[in-house]
């Protein structure tokens, strides 16, 4: 069991103690995005949702969820974050989602980022049922990740 890190000698699970690592500066991005029709789409776009502005509500649920991931992961370290952004594409079909987590530390800031393009998208989709309740989330991922012990990683095209 020794070498799944958050499973101690007898299998429980517990949170890695980070005391012993150095700080770097990390970063990460993931994205994702929701489909949607054409009619949602230009609600969106033309700013004539009834519930208001889906990209400045999106924008700020991502940023809060980012701040609360430790609450809602349960093993994942709770962190000081020094930068979190969260900027939208529009697509012929849809939105794509692109959330950034940031900080100087000892831990990465993987699922803060993944946890902030989520919470966008799920806001959009609250914002925008009554008009589309067929919307598909969808192509969640990590896009990068810098700083660490391990380095830095990319996705594949």
């Amino acid at each position: 069991m020794a070498d799944l890190t958050h499973l101690d000698d007898y299998g429980k699970a517990h949170m890695v103690s980070v005391s012993g690592k150095a700080e770097t500066v990390r970063k990460a991005v993931a994205s994702g995005r929701i489909v949607m029709s054409k009619e949602a789409l230009a609600a969106i776009r033309d700013n004539g949702v009834p519930k208001g502005d889906v990209f400045a509500a999106a924008r700020i649920a991502g940023i809060m969820a980012a701040k609360k991931t430790a609450d809602l992961i349960p093993l994942c370290h709770p962190l000081a974050l020094e930068s979190v952004t969260v900027d939208f594409i529009v697509e012929e079909d849809a939105i794509r989602v692109c959330a950034m987590a940031a900080l100087t530390g000892k831990t990465g800031v993987e699922m803060e980022a993944l946890t902030a393009a989520c919470v966008s998208l799920l806001t959009i989709y609250d914002m925008v049922k009554s008009i589309d309740k067929a919307m598909v989330i969808e192509n969640v991922r990590l896009q990068s990740k810098t700083g660490g012990k391990s380095g830095d990683w990319h996705a594949a095209a």
